[in-house]
């Protein structure tokens, strides 16, 4: 089987159902940020040497390639009943592990700078784009149905990769730098 298909080459792709539309319809968009934070948090599975944060991640990606089926899929397409749902679970299980690591840091009493260890810089940009999905799903769901457990799950995944990466540099013994708002610009 070929890769490639170019039935894309004309600026529109397929969803799940077999429904055709433009690269830039805002349900491709909403994917595609989906595809690309989990992408990201590939980048920092691959700068991490922690095997409890690695085990969390991965589920995590398995956890975002559904959500990006369910955005692939508009309500009402019969491949729909084909693809697992989205559990509303696995919110509850990313509060459990950030209350988890989160009684192991150090009270937050500024805001923290991103970076430290590659793994944690890696986890904070994972953040921003999850952010960035979040915000997509968001402006999909004002257009079209969209299960609100996706919108659920992206918000507590943009919180658990803050305190994994701040986990990822207590871990590493590399201390976090705060924001000093007086030293900006100097």
């Amino acid at each position: 089987m070929k890769i490639y298909t170019k039935s894309g080459d004309g600026g529109e792709t397929g969803l799940f159902g077999g429904a055709r539309v433009r690269k830039s319809d805002p349900r491709v968009e909403a994917y595609g940020e989906v595809d690309e934070a989990n992408a990201t948090i590939g980048v920092a599975r691959a700068a991490l040497t922690d095997g409890e944060l690695d085990a969390e991640l991965e589920r995590v990606q398995s956890e975002l390639f559904t959500i990006g089926a369910e955005l692939a899929s508009p309500h009402g397409a019969r491949a729909r009943g084909t693809l697992p749902a989205i559990d509303p679970g696995w919110a509850t299980r990313l509060e459990q592990a950030m209350d988890r690591w989160d009684a192991t840091l150090p009270e937050l009493r500024a805001f923290v700078l991103p970076g430290g260890t590659p793994g944690a810089a890696a986890l904070q940009l994972a953040r921003c784009v999850c952010r960035r999905a979040e915000r997509q799903v968001v402006s999909l769901a004002a257009q079209a149905e969209v299960d609100p457990n996706a919108l659920v799950y992206l918000n507590r995944l943009s919180d658990l990769l803050f305190v994994a990466a701040r986990i990822a540099n207590l871990r590493a013994g590399r201390a976090e730098t705060n924001w000093d708002p007086k030293g900006a610009g100097r």
